[in-house]
């Protein structure tokens, strides 16, 4: 039933039932009254005012009738106020509600149906004005998460067309018998392997990303020595960065005890991550170096890797950790990569209670630094 229709039921309850409840209740009164009296049930006196006043009847009635259209007018006033003041105060709302609900079934939700008053219905718009805003931000998510994953799946594609068309030429190379030396088929099959290892990062990065997206990085927390663990790390970097005839430079200001709580294969691909990042955009022009330097900061561990590449633009600094951004819009093969690399790097070192920044000049070139909280006794106890 409608709320209208309700209110008019109400309306006659309210006017009707207590007016003909009164008259009943008079009627029964003077009949009670008469019947005692003629029982000699109540005193003398009492009988002999009511008696007089119940003889005459024209008198009672006109009484009666006088009260019973008082209180109709006083009752159908308040009713009248009392139902205008409800519906008002109801279907405004209800109407806003009713065209909030329209829109939200065509897909539009832009509109608000915000409430300011402290009663119910303002509660139920506010309800409803909180429900539309989590439906548009859940809409805008997955639309950024579809543009994400179209953005991703171009740039796998683009980026693997390098190395694929490089293993198909060089292979080809071999069987029509171009490389016709042992030095030759020594460089295509370094090639290859080469190209090869290029396919596997990105397909690695690819699978990371995926975990990331559902937050299922297979993290492994450990104790680790800070100089034992970089110690190694540097040993296998510095082997793969001089066979590219880059410079590494290392200095540890730590104390050889500290400890840090980190997952070791997390930790490497933060590292190997920012370093192939300096390493892509290297300059031709210069002695490519790369520096890692590691401080000691209070509770934390300071890790700077810097370079003297081409740098990142200021109007790129702030885009940098973005997913799929990348300030070289060429993507030319020189500089590949699926444009998620430095996301991971941020996330897992979120993950690990820590944060990351870039700083940098155009053609001197890039620092990154990122912090990892010291173990502590009393803080993992």
């Amino acid at each position: 039933m409608k709320l209208k229709n309700r209110l008019i039921i109400s309306f006659f309850i309210i006017t009707i039932v207590p007016v003909l409840i009164f008259s009943t209740l008079m009627l029964t009164i003077r009949s009670l009254v008469q019947d005692a009296a003629e029982r000699q049930i109540i005193t003398n006196e009492f009988v002999h005012a009511v008696k007089n006043y119940m003889d005459d009847s024209g008198k009672f009635n006109e009484l009666v009738v006088s009260f019973c259209i008082a209180e109709l007018i006083i009752l159908i006033l308040t009713a009248v106020i009392m139902i205008v003041w409800i519906y008002r105060g109801i279907a405004p709302q209800l109407k806003t509600l009713k065209a909030a609900a329209n829109n939200v079934k065509e897909g539009n939700l832009d509109f608000s149906v915000a409430s300011t008053g402290k009663d119910e219905m303002s509660e139920l718009c506010n309800a409803f004005e909180d429900m539309r805003v989590r439906l548009k931000n859940n809409a805008k998510d997955r639309l950024e998460d579809e543009a994400e994953q179209r953005a991703l799946i171009s740039n796998i594609a683009h980026d693997l067309k390098t190395p694929i068309t490089a293993i198909k030429g060089y292979a080809e190379g071999m069987l029509d018998g171009v490389a016709d030396t042992p030095e030759k088929r020594e460089k295509y099959i370094r090639t290859i392997y080469n190209k090869a290892n290029e396919m596997n990062t990105l397909i690695n990065e690819l699978t990371l990303y995926s975990n990331i997206d559902t937050n299922k990085i297979p993290y492994n927390f450990q104790k680790l020595n800070l100089h034992a663990y970089f110690s190694d790390c540097i040993e296998e970097l510095g082997m793969d960065l001089e066979n590219q005839h880059i410079r590494l430079d290392y200095a540890n200001f730590v104390d050889p005890d500290v400890l840090i709580i980190a997952d070791p294969e997390q930790l490497g691909r933060i590292i190997h991550n920012i370093v192939s990042n300096s390493v892509k955009y290297m300059r031709a022009d210069v002695a490519s170096k790369i520096a890692i330097t590691i401080k000691d900061v209070g509770d934390f561990v300071q890790v700077e890797i810097a370079d003297n590449g081409k740098g990142i633009a200021t109007r790129d600094l702030p885009y940098v950790f973005d997913r799929f951004y990348r300030a070289d819009t060429s993507r030319n093969s020189a500089a590949g990569g699926s444009g998620i690399g430095l996301s991971i790097v941020k996330k897992i070192v979120e993950d690990h209670g820590g944060k990351i920044w870039v700083t940098s000049k155009e053609n001197e070139g890039t620092t990154m630094y990122f912090v990892i909280r010291k173990y502590t006794e009393v803080a993992y106890e």
